[in-house]
């Protein structure tokens, strides 16, 4: 299944809904071009909501962390909201719980923006 990739704003945050796989190829790319679209768009409050991404492979979680550099050098942020328990045991293992802001809900993740 090719990645789904939805947009919409919630209290000046621009939440990316993603779906499908975020794989080598053509939805990393596609993912890339999103995330560049909105930073070039000045919109520098991003949340990734992951609960419909049924896999990630380690082209996918280079693909997060370069999303996440770029909004950072930009002096924007980005988190991440409804991790699976699959892709969260990937960001333990690789150490990137501590890099990237996760939430369980989106209540909780758009209060952190304020």
């Amino acid at each position: 299944m090719p990645l789904k990739i939805s947009s919409r704003e919630a209290e000046g945050v621009t939440i990316l809904d993603l779906e499908g796989k975020v794989i080598l190829g053509e939805e990393c790319n596609q993912f890339r071009e999103r995330i560049k679209q909105l930073l070039a768009a000045n919109k520098k409050k991003i949340l990734l909501n992951l609960g419909s991404v049924s896999f990630i492979d380690s082209a996918g979680v280079g693909t997060l962390v370069s999303a996440y550099t770029s909004t950072k050098a930009q002096e924007g942020q980005l988190k991440l909201v409804n991790l699976t328990k699959k892709f969260q045991e990937t960001l333990q293992v690789t150490r990137l719980l501590t890099v990237f802001e996760t939430f369980p809900d989106e209540p909780s993740a758009l209060a952190s923006f304020r």
